[in-house]
């Protein structure tokens, strides 16, 4: 099983995939640090501010490991921004049967509501060397591109609305 988890940022992505790490003992991959393995090797010029062009430049590379895992009957957690809305397109039904896909995002309330404690968490697993500079309009608008994009390719969307802890714990079962 192959288990993608993508998202807006600061929206808990990491956090589920160091939790299901712990409860099915299955390896996680993160795309940022792929990310930045690439652009600190000097293996790409794209910077950590090139979203669009880093999801064209990474998925294909993603998809192939992931393709890998399957082949090869292990268990994987991938987690990032950097997976296309239309990524399903890019995999044969042999492979889509193996993975299961999490898209996570909040709702604008939530965010109004839990701003100052989105940004405390933002290190709860990683520590980010450099703090947020985001703002709540920047997440609102971050989590419903997500929201949106994936939707309407019809993709289900998990919405944090009420209590992040028992979102996530839902999604362990």
């Amino acid at each position: 099983m192959v288990i993608l988890i993508t998202g807006a940022s600061h929206v808990g992505k990491t956090l589920l995939a160091q939790k299901m790490l712990e409860k099915y003992k299955y390896p996680y991959l993160s795309i940022d640090h792929l990310k930045m393995g690439l652009i600190r090797s000097g293996n790409t010029s794209l910077t950590p501010e090139d979203d669009d062009e880093l999801t064209e430049y990474l998925w294909p590379i993603v998809r192939e490991i992931v393709k890998t895992a399957i082949e090869n009957d292990q268990n994987l957690i991938v987690e990032g921004c950097y997976i296309p809305a239309e990524w399903r397109r890019d995999i044969d039904q042999r492979y889509l049967e193996h993975i299961k896909f999490i898209c996570l995002a909040m709702s604008e309330e939530y965010i109004e509501e839990h701003f100052d404690a989105i940004i405390e968490h933002e290190s709860e697993v990683e520590n980010r060397l450099i703090k947020a500079d985001c703002t709540a309009d920047d997440l609102k608008q971050c989590n419903r591109w997500f929201i949106d994009s994936f939707s309407s390719v019809g993709e289900e969307v998990v919405i944090i609305e009420d209590d992040f802890y028992q979102t996530l714990a839902k999604l362990l079962d």
